[in-house]
């Protein structure tokens, strides 16, 4: 099910973490309960790593990745580089981008398969990420903002787009990406979706504000609940029944 959790008071936890089907990254410095919470979720499943990217602990928005790599900003050091290979799964491939759009995770959001870019991103940059990514590549916009990485986020279940995204483009979109789309939003009515939430096929993190509504919502299009609720209805129900007669 989706969690809420805070970074020192601030809701925008896609800014401070970055979660994918491999591994977690989340920013240092924030209080050890924003830690725990990850890793009490992940449990020994992906590393949860501490890192800074550039010096600065908005990893969420600095970096893009999937199961398969990790692209970090020029701006990252040889120290934060070599932490970050020593902590991910050998099978994840951590590459450094010269990019003048250095904010990654603002302008690039992908899952395992398809990304979609800033249309004026690099062609350098977009090859590097389609080699170290595995991915497929589309130049696009979300609601005609060309912040990709903010105004969505999706994994290979599903994904939650900017309020105002026109039917026509969440059947583009869709079809790129070769998943349900739903409009949406995060934390009592925000449209940046990308920085208020972490998504991966299993579970996803939100900002404290997130309304029920908003949760159910979330809930669905990325399939969080068919985790074997249906077995736990019946039985239950079954249970039920039988007490009552």
């Amino acid at each position: 099910m989706a969690i809420r959790v805070q970074f020192e008071n601030n809701n925008e936890i896609g800014v401070f973490s970055k979660l994918t089907n491999a591994y977690c990254l989340v920013g240092i410095g924030g209080s050890e309960n924003f830690y725990s919470v990850f890793e009490a979720e992940m449990n020994d499943v992906i590393p949860v790593v501490h890192c800074s990217l550039a010096g600065c602990r908005i990893v969420g928005r600095m970096c893009v990745g999937n199961k398969n790599g990790l692209l970090v900003p020029n701006s990252t050091t040889d120290t934060e580089l070599q932490h970050l290979r020593n902590s991910l799964p050998d099978s994840v491939k951590v590459q450094r981008v010269e990019e003048r759009l250095s904010a990654l995770g603002n302008v690039i959001t992908c899952n395992d398969y398809v990304a979609l870019v800033h249309p004026d991103l690099d062609r350098e940059t977009e090859e590097i990420l389609a080699d170290n990514l595995n991915v497929e590549v589309f130049r696009q916009t979300v609601a005609s903002n060309v912040l990709v990485g903010s105004y969505c986020a999706f994994s290979n279940q599903g994904g939650l787009v900017h309020p105002h995204t026109s039917t026509q483009d969440m059947d583009e979109l869709a079809s790129l990406l070769q998943v349900p789309l739903v409009a949406g939003t995060i934390n009592r009515g925000s449209e940046v979706i990308g920085a208020g939430m972490v998504v991966n096929d299993w579970s996803v993190f939100c900002g404290m504000d997130t309304t029920s509504t908003e949760i159910s919502v979330i809930e669905s299009i990325f399939k969080l609940n068919e985790a074997q609720p249906a077995a736990i209805t019946t039985t239950m129900r079954a249970s039920l029944i039988d007490s009552m007669a």
